[in-house]
């Protein structure tokens, strides 16, 4: 199976809490809240592929992923990782928020300190996970633009490279991020910014000793139409 298919466990958590404590937090709640996050991925998977009418092996070679995986994505028993999903989403004409979804669809959504929902990228074994998203946007099907602030423990990332259609951009909120457009190795530090069409392949990782936080935008530029 390639190393992108490498599954990763998502959990939601409400946000603002440092990250020592995050730990303790993820490793008391990871099972509810995975099985919520997991469930919710496996019917809306299962739907649009259906909607496509496509079969877990037409899916699976659009994506570059086995059949199998995407069983047992539709059965609940795993989420793949993100480089995977954002994939997945591209192939089923649907995007990454929008396999999780949120209940909040009105014209307005405000969040204070603390209270944005995360998604959280890990390992599912009580260790901090590589990545948390602090979601910034609701999701909907017809979203133009996906927004997170993401929080990025030393070490941590993408957890492998990824294409799809649109563009982003991003602002270093503090920390130091090694991002990858198409080969090319970019350093950021606290205050930078970065733009880039999302159709290259990219990947970004902490290489400081702290936490880096990126608020980070994409379009989907097919909605724009």
């Amino acid at each position: 199976m390639p190393r992108a298919c490498h599954s990763a466990i998502f959990a939601f958590q409400r946000a603002g809490t440092p990250l020592a404590i995050r730990r303790q937090i993820l490793t008391a709640t990871a099972r509810s809240a995975t099985t919520h996050s997991i469930e919710q991925l496996g019917s809306r998977g299962r739907y649009a592929r259906k909607r496509n009418e496509l079969t877990l092996k037409e899916l699976g070679d659009k994506v570059g992923c086995s059949e199998s995986l995407l069983s047992k994505m539709e059965r609940n028993h795993i989420v793949p990782s993100l480089p995977v999903l954002w994939r997945i989403a591209e192939a089923l004409g649907t995007t990454f928020g929008a396999l999780f979804g949120d209940e909040s669809v009105g014209p307005v959504t405000t969040y204070n300190s603390g209270e944005r929902p995360l998604l959280s990228l890990g390992t599912g074994t009580g260790q901090m996970p590589d990545v948390v998203l602090e979601r910034m946007v609701t999701s909907a099907a017809n979203r133009t633009i996906d927004d997170n602030l993401h929080v990025i423990p030393p070490g941590g990332g993408s957890s492998g490279a990824y294409s799809h259609s649109g563009e982003e951009v991003g602002y270093v909120v503090s920390g130091y991020l090694e991002l990858t457009v198409d080969g090319r190795v970019y350093l950021l530090a606290g205050g930078g910014s970065f733009f880039f069409n999302s159709s290259l392949p990219h990947s970004y990782r902490n290489v400081g000793t702290s936490e880096a936080r990126v608020v980070w935008m994409n379009s989907h530029k097919s909605r724009l139409r």
